[in-house]
């Protein structure tokens, strides 16, 4: 470093310095707990301000060979510090095999629910170990946020979470009767989300203040889920399911409350089963989950946004092939989460006929779905897409209260792969929106500017602008209509 870059370095220093000890702790509050430790060098004033902060973020993934070193650094922070309450408490705990971490975090969890601990984080950097919630953290009573992965609960544990408004479980296996235990000790919740769940088949909640559910993917480690999960939750405004449900069906039994609904799961062929080949049921299969996605748009027929993905749009295109009417939507706004494709193109069209209160409509152009397999009943429904004319399949549409179209793309992928194949028909969609929507006042095109590792071109970009141009002089009902084509660079 120059003499110049030492000088500015030191006047930073003393300008920090020059600071109360109460604004500096909160500083160090914000950074991982171990360069927070190392604050200490500094100075001698410094050497101890690192004790009482009130913040701690202990990551340990990059201590997997060294795990000695990650529960000492642990356990010195704690036994030098002097706050009588902790704000936040995170832990990542390094993967090894053979560390067993149950006293340390029962160490640990009880040194923070001493001291008032309002939020605790705890994740492990490997999913095949699971640490029972420790008896102190069970009851803790100034617990506020709660996010755990790789839990397990003991049966003969109490949950007493009476300020808890936010409980997240990630990688967890709890029964009925467990899920039943948590709510119930949870009078305060708000927030419920569970990721890669297994176990439970029954979601009924009942308390009024919880208005906000997310299922975040099955994780089906004990075998498949022929038993349907039951979702019980009349007070519930804002529900998502997502990820890869594998052969589960989530029913929504009474979610008549709902505001908002986030559908963008998939959901796995019974033909990926090894060893199954019964065609007779497979269909039966897939009429099942049919008649679920129609009961789907049964049930959120008031909800005002609805977010759908590409799987649940493909249902509804075959639904709409079996000549099966479908609801009235009041939905206001409508979000799709999918590339816009033969395959889905006329069950967005269908939706949007569907939808006559529909005012904004958001398509984010994102990374294709990781698990995209069709089986071959499947794609007979979805090959039939190849005969149609969108403008015949949706005869009369007509949009009155559409204003606001957005396509916000961010894709890392080659647009030859993204529309490869005749796939290309975002802009059939758009020229489709643009004959009916006869108040339509801004279709707005907003691209991520990247070079492509492929093309080596910014090919989606081109692609989109070329789009944009293309709607300025396609026929359109709306007089006040604005094309709006932006351009940014990849954050």
């Amino acid at each position: 470093m120059s003499t110049n870059g030492v000088r500015e370095v030191k006047k930073t220093l003393d300008r920090i310095s020059k600071l109360p000890d109460a604004v500096l702790i909160q500083i160090l509050s914000l950074l991982p707990t171990k360069d927070a430790v190392a604050s200490c060098v500094l100075s001698k004033r410094w050497r101890y301000l690192c004790n009482s902060i009130d913040n701690f973020h202990f990551d340990g993934c990059s201590y997997y060979n060294n795990v000695e070193n990650f529960v000492f650094l642990v356990d010195h922070v704690l036994s030098h510090c002097t706050c009588s309450k902790i704000k936040k408490f995170q832990l990542i705990l390094p993967y090894n095999s053979e560390w067993n971490f149950d006293l340390s975090i029962s160490r640990w969890m009880n040194f923070a629910v001493e001291r008032k601990v309002e939020d605790v984080v705890l994740c492990l950097c490997d999913d095949n170990f699971t640490f029972e919630l420790p008896i102190s953290i069970c009851t803790c009573s100034s617990l506020i946020t709660l996010d755990w992965s790789c839990c397990a609960i003991d049966k003969e544990s109490v949950i007493q979470w009476k300020s808890l408004k936010s409980l997240k479980l990630n990688y967890v296996f709890i029964d009925n009767d467990d899920l039943a235990k948590i709510l119930s000790g949870c009078p305060a919740l708000e927030t419920l989300e569970l990721s890669l769940f297994e176990g439970f088949r029954r979601l009924e909640i009942t308390s009024s203040n919880l208005k906000r559910l997310s299922l975040g993917s099955y994780w089906w480690f004990y075998g498949r889920a022929d038993e349907p999960l039951e979702i019980i939750a009349p007070y519930l405004q804002h529900l998502e399911i997502s990820g890869d449900l594998d052969y589960l069906k989530c029913k929504l039994v009474n979610v008549s409350s709902l505001v908002t609904a986030i559908l963008t799961f998939n959901i796995t062929c019974i033909t990926e089963i090894e060893g199954f080949a019964d065609e007779d049921g497979c269909s039966d299969y897939h009429q099942g989950f049919r008649n679920l996605v129609l009961d789907y748009l049964q049930k959120l027929s008031y909800a005002t946004e609805l977010t759908i993905g590409r799987w649940f749009a493909e249902v509804v295109f075959m639904l709409r092939l079996e000549g099966v009417s479908l609801p009235k939507l009041r939905c206001k706004c409508l979000t799709l989460e999918m590339y816009v494709t033969k395959n889905n193109l006329y069950g967005v069209a269908s939706l949007l006929q569907n939808s006559p209160l529909l005012e904004t409509l958001n398509i984010p152009l994102r990374a294709r779905a990781f698990n995209d397999f069709r089986c071959q009943l499947e794609l007979r429904y979805l090959d039939k897409g190849r005969h149609i004319i969108l403008q015949s399949w949706i005869s009369n549409a007509v949009f009155p209260n559409l204003k606001n179209v957005t396509f916000d793309a961010c894709i890392y992928e080659c647009r030859k792969k993204w529309f490869g194949g005749g796939n290309d028909k975002l802009f059939e969609l758009s020229v489709f929106l643009l004959k009916n929507a006869t108040a339509l006042k801004k279709f707005v095109i907003v691209s991520k500017r990247r070079i492509c590792r492929e093309c080596s071109e910014s090919c989606v970009s081109q692609y989109l602008s070329g789009l944009a141009k293309k709607l300025l002089d396609s026929p359109r009902s709306s007089k006040k209509l604005l094309i709006i084509y932006q351009e940014s660079a990849l954050d």
